[in-house]
């Protein structure tokens, strides 16, 4: 038989808020798989940009670059641009090092706010749950032990079910947020593998 909203008593608003979070994870979820899918990719352009910088083709270089997807391909073609045109030490670093923040941060943006579902979700079930025990025992001594057992056990149930659905809510905003978490770090690896490489073909061409 199908359950009414008004029927979950105390458990009934704490649904609400966990369908919304629920709804809100997943939107989250599909918009950070569609952003990270490519931040760790390019590697074989980025090799086939050394070989054209080892060959002297910086601009071909350069240009290849130009059409990546990742924050590798992006930095490394502006290290390329900025080591072409004679810019290198402390200025390029700084430069390398706000833009590589820039691009980690935007790769991060969301990810605070699914983690903060993940641990909060549990926490409201379990508010609901509360809840849910307290209306139901509170019933129980209304009609002085003599409760029907069927009906405080549907209580029970009802109120189980807001940690039930804050568990359903945490434990993929959970998962997802630790693999983004990773990707974005490999990203960053990605980052400081291709402008490291770069940096010692520049100061050793012939390596």
């Amino acid at each position: 038989m199908p359950i009414a909203f008004e029927d979950l008593g105390a458990g009934g608003p704490i649904l609400a808020v966990l369908a919304v979070m629920s709804l809100l994870s997943w939107v989250l979820i599909l918009v950070k798989i569609a952003q990270l899918w490519h931040c760790r990719s390019g590697q074989p352009r980025r090799a086939a940009a050394f070989q054209a910088w080892k060959a002297g083709d910086t601009a071909g270089a350069a240009a290849q670059l130009a059409q990546g997807k990742s924050p590798a391909d992006r930095i490394t073609g502006r290290a390329m641009e900025a080591l072409s045109k004679g810019i290198r030490g402390t200025a390029l670093d700084a430069d390398l090092t706000r833009r590589g923040n820039e691009e980690l941060a935007r790769l991060g943006s969301g990810l605070r706010l699914l983690e903060l579902i993940a641990m909060v979700s549990p926490l409201l079930g379990l508010l609901g749950t509360v809840l849910g025990m307290i209306q139901s025992f509170q019933e129980l001594e209304l009609a002085q032990g003599a409760a029907n057992a069927s009906v405080l056990a549907g209580g029970i149930w009802q109120a189980l079910l807001t940690t039930a659905a804050g568990l359903l809510v945490a434990i993929p905003a959970a998962v997802a947020a630790g693999l983004f978490a990773a990707r974005i770090d490999g990203a960053a690896q990605s980052i400081e593998s291709a402008v490291g490489e770069l940096m010692m073909l520049d100061a050793h061409p012939a390596i």
